[in-house]
């Protein structure tokens, strides 16, 4: 646990974060918003390599991936005095796993989603258990070969339990957070027979989730 483990309203000090990084969290006073925000900039390529952006490189980089979104949504809900909860999707092999941050109205679960297609973002705060918003999910989450993949979901991590020098102004890749959250317990969403039952994605589905919000650049020519 860190000195910051119960603190409800995380303080520009206590993030380390500059004036101008902050204010922006500031105006991030709802989950709506801050899911406009993530929508608004451009989808994290990786074309480098692995990146696991901060908050701050998000900030500053302006691009952002599924997990590095969950950085940010999660320290601007702590921002405003709720908890920065994040949780892990897990996946087949064959797949990638996907992070949403959490937030609860009237007892009912919501996430804030960054991701570059249209099936697997925001979702209103409607469901009773992490079970119910992990499910929601499901029917979407296939390979691009059709193949439904989602299996098992994380409890809620509270990201308040690591240092905010590890994922909120950390300069390199978040590798430690990004580790914590993989190897957390995870629940499954469905036995082996009922994953022999799976039926896969038809042609038209296929072809329908290749839309993408923000389409990967053409290599430049050497």
């Amino acid at each position: 646990m860190t000195r910051l483990a119960r603190i409800r309203f995380a303080r520009r000090a206590d993030l380390g974060l500059a004036p101008g990084e902050f204010a922006i969290l500031e105006r991030l006073s709802a989950p709506q918003k801050t899911q406009a925000f993530l929508n608004a900039i451009p989808i994290n390529h990786e074309l480098g390599g692995e990146t696991i952006y901060s908050v701050r490189e998000v900030l500053r980089r302006r691009r952002a991936h599924c997990i590095e979104g969950a950085f940010v949504a999660a320290c601007a809900l702590w921002v405003h005095g709720e908890p920065p909860l994040v949780l892990h999707l897990d996946c087949d092999p064959c797949d990638y796993p996907h992070v949403v941050a959490l937030f609860r109205r009237g007892g009912s679960w919501g996430a804030i989603s960054k991701t570059n297609g249209a099936v697997l973002r925001y979702r209103d705060p409607i469901y009773r258990s992490l079970r119910e918003l992990a499910l929601s999910y499901f029917h979407e989450y296939c390979s691009r070969t059709g193949r439904r993949t989602l299996r098992s979901y994380s409890a809620a991590f509270d990201l308040r339990r690591i240092d905010p020098a590890l994922w909120v102004t950390r300069d390199g890749a978040c590798v430690e957070v990004h580790s914590r959250l993989a190897a957390a317990r995870h629940f499954p969403l469905l036995s082996r027979r009922q994953e022999r039952l799976l039926s896969r994605r038809d042609a038209f589905e296929r072809r329908v989730a290749k839309m993408v919000e923000y389409p990967k650049p053409p290599r430049r020519q050497s």
